[in-house]
């Protein structure tokens, strides 16, 4: 089903789900390149692109979102058509594009989407908005890097080890989505992206800062979060040798009083065992060897 929004001379046309009719309608109206309208078939995601023909532009480009319980990041693909007086989105677009379609289509308009005038001003207002939605979840992202330093010496191992994996895993998500779009932004303000309304440099400009401010965040945590990693690794190993000494330092002391327990509770004749207080010398024996043990190892700092 396609809906659309009239601004002016200019139109927004938004298909959520498109049909073969709402396609072959693309096709025929509009005459966009067939491989073109094979891409908005496809239920699988793209590779983000910006194709440039004579009269149009066709933009598949990825931003990531969080699922519904907030704690892993996904990507949704965002399909847009360019012309000179239309803007057309496809599929289940960025909940962010829906919005936008939807404030157009209100009395409020909240977001202001019917001043705009031109095709290229609504493209940037679509654009500025999924960058400043970005923004915001790379912001989440942040404090939970926060987080995750703040506790780095908590006791509670597990559970860190499953914050510093999960925050991991989203900025290579984030990483992999920003990284290969960085120079499909680079087009816009380099001019090989003309578009077609004046005066629009710098606005494509903003864009481009805030698709740079975005991926030098996702650097900035992702070498955060691997120092955090290697440092909570070290704290462990830390840990771990710390108890393998105590207990290396108990078997030590045992060890001997082990042996001479066994000794004396063999059948044979030993030293002193037929004396009254044979037991107790024993015991003040074991307890003084322990203590002398015990002096050792602290005067060798290994206590």
């Amino acid at each position: 089903m396609i809906e659309t929004i009239k601004i002016g001379t200019l139109k927004w046309h938004h298909i959520l789900d498109p049909t073969d009719e709402d396609l072959q309608f693309l096709k025929d109206d509009f005459h966009f390149h067939p491989l073109d309208i094979e891409d908005c078939r496809s239920r699988t995601n793209q590779r983000p692109k910006i194709d440039i023909y004579d009269d149009y532009y066709f933009l598949i480009l990825h931003f990531p979102y969080f699922d519904r319980w907030n704690r892993f990041l996904k990507v949704k693909e965002v399909k847009i058509f360019w012309g000179s007086d239309y803007i057309i989105t496809i599929g289940k677009s960025h909940w962010v594009v829906k919005n936008l379609f939807n404030s157009g289509r209100e009395p409020e308009d909240n977001y202001q989407v019917r001043q705009v005038g031109t095709s290229d001003a609504l493209l940037y207002k679509i654009l500025e908005h999924l960058m400043l939605e970005s923004l915001s979840l790379l912001s989440k992202l942040g404090v939970e890097v926060e987080l995750i330093n703040r506790d780095l010496f908590n006791k509670k191992a597990e559970r860190t080890i499953e914050r510093i994996s999960l925050t991991r895993k989203n900025i290579i998500l984030v990483n992999t989505v920003f990284k290969p779009q960085l120079r499909l932004f680079h087009k816009f303000e380099s001019g090989e992206i003309e578009g077609y309304a004046e005066n629009m440099e710098e606005y494509w400009g903003n864009i481009l800062d805030y698709y740079q401010k975005m991926w030098d965040m996702t650097e900035d945590y992702q070498e955060i979060v691997e120092g955090l990693s290697k440092t909570f690794d070290s704290l462990q190993t830390n840990r771990t040798n710390e108890i393998m000494k105590v207990l290396t330092l108990i078997s030590s002391i045992l060890l001997p009083l082990t042996f001479i327990a066994s000794l004396y509770g063999m059948n044979v004749g030993l030293p002193l065992q037929d004396t009254h207080y044979s037991f107790w010398l024993l015991i003040v024996f074991m307890v003084l060897l322990a203590g002398s043990m015990i002096f050792y190892f602290k005067k060798k700092r290994w206590m």
